[in-house]
């Protein structure tokens, strides 16, 4: 079981993510990646998550020619959104979440 201070860490990864998307999650995630199995879990499961929903991004901003991109758009949207949410409670909760509908680049 991850201590608190694991766990608190780790639900900052993603709740830092609504202000500053990169730059925050990636500086917590590089201080305690070595001081912390669970963070480092955290942090690579949220750095994949961030570059899978990107390409999905632009995949569906092509698609808005189409005019069936918006939709996709707007559905990306919320289930980033959703499965943040998820993952910030998950991870505090000292669980190990994958995010669906991820890619995992970063192992």
């Amino acid at each position: 079981m991850p201590t608190n201070d694991e766990r608190l860490f780790a639900m900052l990864i993603y709740l830092v993510s609504f202000f500053f998307p990169v730059l925050g999650p990636l500086i917590i995630w590089l201080v305690k990646r070595d001081q912390s199995e669970f963070v480092d879990y955290h942090g690579k499961e949220y750095f994949n998550f961030l570059i899978s929903y990107t390409i999905y991004s632009v995949v569906a901003g092509i698609l808005v020619l189409v005019l069936v991109g918006i939709v996709f758009l707007i559905i990306l949207g919320i289930l980033a959104l959703i499965f943040t949410i998820i993952a910030a409670v998950k991870s505090y909760q000292g669980e190990h979440y994958r995010i669906p509908l991820t890619i995992h680049m970063i192992k």
